[in-house]
């Protein structure tokens, strides 16, 4: 049902600008397309790691794995974020989009950017990978097409800004901005950050590339270059959580347990979050010992503990609502009895239990500055970046696209056990690769060698015979992770295409229950969550395990005896 520049949701209730809309699918789409094109050549990477497969040989690895840096780290992850940024701010708030003109421009300039450098990179002189580290050089129009891309990104934000800004002068909502939309303007903040640094630190390599500037100082490049690499990942982290929030208020009603704090979490991750790229220079000799153990003996904590109350939160403000309906048998009944059938809900679920255990636990013990020793520039490190990024925000925006195709491309979805069965396919497979890379990176394989077994090497190195195990697995689960992929792309694709297409008649009961959504404030009004809390005792006992370990490893590296 159309009214002028906007369409009355039948399923929401949602007043949505048009305009608004034809970006949001153009983007959610491009961005698929790219997870299509990183998951291709990320499944190379993984086979050309397992020793008995080896697929590539080793220029055409190096090729694979820049571009699956650049196109999932990246490309897939920002092109959905914007998407996400104008959801929260023009449909959440039920705003007109500012300047629409303005938001297809830094459309093309991120499309030219990324075709431009997934060009240059399949063209074979540019497998820098996705840190690019100096003295390593590629052509001039790689760097050209992420600045482009960056560029593109930040007229994205700006636009997102600017529609917050009619929201609140035409009046739109009252109070202050729903919580969704408060992470959403995290996520923003942040981006605004990370795109400024990869701006100071690519300018120069670009012009060094052209033979403009003679030397570039590698530990300074890399000190600039992770304020960017690694904040990136935060932008991904603010929106994923916003989307958790989401999703629980979409199912299930669901408020958190305190509104206030939970968006003092989201400031938390805007003041402190970006000192976790530290974990990448903590063997640095450049940097002070002093900052190192500030670093990662106070302020790390600051940005653990917004991650701990998202992670207590959402979940609680699920078995919230639930207990209200009456679901209160026993510690769990609340999470049996949850709509485990449903993509959006099972998507969502699994994506906070693997970012909280795989990526949160990982993500602390790199944070410390003894531990890091021994895992620094192993499989470790994109081992936690699977438990983030691939198991974290990737199936987290999968989840929220099944809710959103039908919503606002008014198509069913194709194939509905596909989607039923997806996310667990997915999260069988990147799980087990992520274990798989924690493993070897413990056992010291290299991050970012071609082949663990030095086969080419003059001087002979053999990693224990378990390491090559745990790269059979990790090849194992990349498979069955691309095969989760894969009927995701399908589905979704396919339900675009030609799923069948829905009423545009209102329904009788909306799908969303708005007041959870868009409300100013409020919370779920109790702190009696006792699963929830059970579950979070678990975590921590696990987690403390896990760090001892670490620390009982580390001791046995020593042979002080």
């Amino acid at each position: 049902m159309s009214n002028g520049n906007f369409r009355i949701c039948p399923d929401t209730g949602f007043k949505i600008d048009l305009e608004g809309e034809k970006l949001i699918k153009i983007h959610a789409v491009t961005a698929i397309v790219f997870l299509l094109i990183g998951g291709l050549f990320g499944i190379l990477v993984a086979l050309t790691r397992w020793p008995e497969v080896h697929i590539l040989p080793a220029d055409l690895f190096y090729l694979a794995l820049t571009a699956h840096g650049f196109d999932i780290l990246l490309v897939w992850l920002i092109f959905f974020e914007i998407a996400l940024l104008y959801f929260a701010s023009s449909i959440l708030l039920n705003c007109r989009l500012a300047t629409p003109k303005f938001a297809w421009l830094g459309y093309w300039l991120m499309l030219i950017g990324a075709v431009l450098t997934n060009v240059i990179v399949l063209m074979g002189d540019s497998s820098v990978m996705f840190t690019s580290y100096v003295p390593m050089k590629a052509h001039p129009l790689f760097y050209v097409g992420i600045l482009v891309f960056a560029v593109g990104a930040l007229v994205g934000c700006a636009v997102f800004f600017g529609t917050l800004v009619i929201a609140k002068a035409e009046k739109t909502y009252e109070g202050s901005v729903p919580l969704v939309t408060f992470g959403a303007l995290t996520a923003a903040i942040i981006a605004v950050f990370t795109i400024a640094s990869g701006a100071v630190i690519l300018i120069p390599t670009l012009a060094w590339s052209m033979g403009w500037i003679s030397y570039i100082d590698p530990l300074m490049y890399k000190v600039v270059w992770w304020a960017m690499g690694h904040s990136s990942q935060q932008i991904n982290v603010a929106a994923h959580i916003a989307v958790w929030y989401a999703i629980a208020a979409i199912l299930f009603g669901a408020k958190p347990l305190s509104e206030k704090v939970s968006r003092f979490a989201f400031l938390m991750y805007i003041l402190f979050l970006q000192l976790a790229s530290a974990h990448h220079l903590l063997v640095e000799p450049g940097l002070s010992s002093e900052y190192k153990i500030v670093n990662t003996s106070y302020l790390l904590y600051l940005a653990v503990m917004a991650s701990m109350i998202h992670g207590l939160t959402v979940p609680g403000s699920i078995e919230a609502a639930q207990r209200k309906k009456g679901l209160t048998n026993g510690l769990f009944e609340w999470l049996r009895k949850a709509p485990w059938s449903n993509p959006v809900f099972s998507g969502m679920f699994l994506s906070l239990i693997m970012f909280g255990v795989l990526g949160g636990i990982t993500g602390v013990i790199m944070g410390q500055e003894q531990i890091n020793i021994i895992i620094h520039n192993t499989l470790y490190v994109p081992g936690h970046f699977h438990g983030t990024v691939a198991a974290g925000t990737t199936l987290a925006f999968m989840a929220f696209t099944y809710w959103l195709v039908p919503v606002l491309f008014r198509r069913e979805l194709i194939l509905p056990g596909w989607a039923r069965w997806q996310p667990y396919v997915f999260s069988i497979g990147i799980t087990g690769i992520a274990l798989a890379m924690i493993g070897a990176g413990t056992l010291g394989v290299a991050r970012r060698h071609w082949d663990i077994s030095f086969a080419d090497a003059v001087i002979k190195f053999d990693h224990p015979a378990v390491a090559n195990l745990m790269m059979g697995i990790n090849g194992v689960f990349a498979v069955i992770a691309a095969l989760g992929g894969a009927m995701f792309i399908i589905v979704i694709v396919g339900s675009v295409l030609w799923g069948k297409k829905r009423s545009d008649e209102p329904v009788a009961q909306p799908s969303v229950q708005e007041p959870s959504v868009i409300s100013s404030y409020g919370g779920a009004g109790t702190l009696e969550v006792p699963g929830t809390f059970t579950l979070a005792m678990v975590f921590l006992g696990a987690f403390v395990l896990y760090y001892f370990v670490n620390w009982k490893f580390l001791s046995s590296t020593w042979g002080l005896s």
